[in-house]
């Protein structure tokens, strides 16, 4: 059974064309994952199917009493109402019976003991009656410890329950409603980037949920693995309209392949055809006896299909030039500290980024991690500590909310061109071709830009100017899936250091060399990628401890614990740890603690001479630079004796610094293979 069919659905924007006899259903059980590049209508499909979008032409058919959720990218979510009740509220007809039943309640405290409304008070009486058992009904399918923890899941606190919607953030109102949704189980559920304002452990949470959940749903998602976890269909927006191919997103991928291929096959062959007919034709068209021959000929040839292969799509594809060589240590932090008021983001953090790391920043949101990245790129002094770039150490910054850091009323040409003032105009070009914009595009107003295209515009903007320590705090965020892949493969092409914040575990997984951890105030470092660390995180927590069911009102610790045991993330940091888990606690410290003695014993006297080769080789190239200035001034080259001690002491040097950078390589590729070999 169909619960909405879309047939032959059109839509234009002005005088653009979205859909051209657009068709789809959706089945009770449908899995979906909604893909394909922005701009092509993700976002207007899911709005249509809602019932918020109109059509120019076709008919959308909804099955009777279908209930359909949707959760966009953006929303305005006003004040007024405790986090819970809004959650509680939200289940259609929920507030009327709480109404009704207050009101009948009043109405038969009122008839009271009058014995002339006795026949009043009975018929009150079974009105009462029934509507606790409408109640009742609600409290089984929809009870509040459902939705405490719903949100303790999400990342919600018990505090949190009481708190005004309108006292949160954009991101956790977006939670709430997310919440919301969830607690209602629509029929068809749509998800437009739900994990966009999710951390890690409430991402592995959801979908855990999602996996669970028995109803329809489809998913639009830049996380590769999100999506393949969840779907087992893809409606995908294509150039030649609206397809649908079983199986998850990786699946879809060899489906298009292999369709490309089998087109591309079949087109080749029927211009063989065509070529030879024509050649037949052209060759004997003159001659009489032949006549019925050509005739057969030109008929078979007006009766030939066209094939039409698919068209490519544009994807941005970019790598990164070689980068300055820095020192060693790019980034330290010693001690920093930041607060807000009483409450205390980070306490006392020591850090260290080396040249050539790609570093994670994980952790729940709150935690800090946008915090850090800020403190380091310069944008938010510290409240203590010290942080410290090392010599020659250039920083590119790409921000989470990217369009406060665009000048609106400029043309995306002007932002990109602006970052590095001295670049060619051709240069400029060239990378904004590489992120899909051509021609007339590099005129556009960003204010006329969706969230996509202005992803786009800020990475532009950092590549025409990348320095050689990135920091990026959720890049891939308002990236279509493809371009979110292309990304990944691009920065695995940057030879600097990379820090970057994210809740994408495709993204995390193919860079990260190193994670950090925020967490109560500090941060946890593990060496090696995402894997190492959830697998630390689930021997740490393997066993979670509950407690008394909660209700509303009480503690909701066991909602936040279970929404913990689910998550094979840190989300059960929050919850106690019984006397097993401490002890293998100690037991990791232990072992932990060996490993760095037996790696500080080995690596700590490469390290050294690797940092005192660099000091003594920046010391070198200092001088160096003086006296290539020197050498630049028409007076001191006119000085014969100063001239000649310049280039005299130039060339000495200049031999030592070729000697100590010979001796660096090897002392480094030393060093490089110990790190590895540990």
């Amino acid at each position: 059974m169909s619960l909405v069919v879309l047939e032959e659905v059109t839509l234009f924007f002005a005088d653009r064309m979205v859909f051209d006899a657009a068709s789809l259903r959706i089945g009770r059980h449908d899995r979906i994952g909604l893909v394909g590049p922005n701009g092509s209508g993700k976002t207007t499909l899911l709005k249509i199917l809602a019932g918020v979008q109109e059509i120019d032409d076709g008919v959308v058919t909804r099955a009777k009493g279908v209930r359909i959720g949707w959760l966009p990218q953006d929303l305005a979510l006003a004040g007024g109402a405790s986090l819970l009740t809004f959650v509680l509220d939200s289940v259609p007809g929920r507030s009327q019976l709480d109404r009704d039943l207050a009101a009948a309640e009043a109405e038969l405290g009122e008839v009271g003991d009058d014995p002339a409304r006795h026949d009043d008070l009975i018929e009150l009486a079974e009105r009462v009656a029934e509507l606790h058992e409408q109640q009742a009904h609600f409290d089984r399918f929809f009870s509040p410890h459902e939705a405490q923890s719903i949100l303790a899941g999400l990342g919600f606190s018990v505090a949190d329950y009481a708190r005004d919607l309108g006292e949160f953030s954009g991101g956790w109102k977006m939670r709430a409603v997310l919440a919301a949704l969830l607690f209602q189980r629509p029929d068809v559920l749509l998800l437009d980037e739900p994990t966009n304002h999710l951390d890690l452990p409430s991402v592995a949470w959801f979908g855990d949920f999602l996996k669970r959940y028995d109803r329809a749903f489809i998913l639009i998602s830049h996380d590769r693995e999100f999506l393949n976890e969840q779907i087992a269909r893809v409606v995908s927006l294509e150039p030649e309209g609206v397809r649908s191919y079983p199986g998850n997103y990786e699946k879809y991928v060899e489906a298009r392949l292999e369709e490309e291929t089998i087109l591309a096959g079949k087109a080749q062959n029927l211009e063989r055809q065509r070529e030879h007919l024509l050649t037949f034709v052209n060759r004997f068209r003159a001659q009489a006896n032949k006549a019925r021959a050509v005739q057969s000929r030109i008929k078979m040839l007006e009766k030939m299909e066209d094939v039409e292969t698919f068209q490519k799509r544009n994807v941005m594809r970019f790598s990164f030039a070689p980068t300055e060589r820095t020192v060693g240590e790019v980034l330290k932090l010693d001690g920093v500290r930041k607060a807000y008021g009483d409450h205390v983001v980070l306490r006392s953090v020591t850090l260290a980024a080396r040249r050539g790391e790609k570093i994670g920043i994980i952790g729940k949101n709150g935690a800090g991690k946008t915090t850090l990245l800020k403190m380091i790129a310069g944008e938010l002094p510290s409240d203590g500590g010290t942080i410290r770039l090392g010599p020659g150490v250039k920083v590119g910054y790409y921000a989470q909310h990217h369009g406060d850091t665009l000048d609106m009323t400029a043309t995306v040409q002007e932002v990109v061109q602006r970052a590095n003032p001295a670049a060619p105009v051709a240069r400029v070009r060239s990378i904004l071709g590489a992120f899909m914009f051509s021609g007339d595009d590099v005129d556009k107003p960003v204010k006329v830009l969706s969230g996509g295209e202005r992803s786009r515009v800020a990475l532009a903007r950092l590549l025409v100017n990348p320095g050689n320590l990135i920091l990026m705090d959720e890049p891939t965020n308002h990236l279509d899936l493809e371009s979110a892949d292309s990304l990944a493969r691009s920065l695995t092409t940057f030879d600097g250091t990379l820090v970057f914040v994210s809740h994408s575990r495709s993204l995390i997984r193919t860079l990260a060399t190193r994670i950090w951890n925020v967490e109560d105030g500090g941060v946890e470092l593990y060496p090696g990628g995402l894997d190492e660390y959830l697998y630390s995180c689930s021997q740490r927590q393997r066993e979670v401890v509950m407690t008394a069911k909660p209700t509303v009102g009480t503690t909701a610790k066991p909602a936040a614990a279970a929404a913990a045991a689910a998550a094979p993330t840190p989300a059960a940091a929050a919850a106690p740890t019984p006397a097993r888990a401490r002890e293998d606690d100690k037991q990791r410290k232990r072992r932990e603690a060996d490993e760095r003695r037996e790696r500080n014993k080995v690596l700590g006297p490469l390290e050294k001479r690797v940092a005192e080769l660099e000091e003594r080789i920046t010391a070198l190239e200092t001088a160096q630079a003086a006296r290539s200035a020197a050498l630049a001034d028409p007076e001191v080259y006119a000085d014969d004796a100063r001239r000649r001690k310049l280039l005299s002491e130039y060339q000495g040097d200049q031999e030592k610094l070729d000697d100590l950078t010979a001796r660096w390589e090897a002392a480094a590729g030393e060093l490089e293979a110990a790190r590895a070999r540990m």
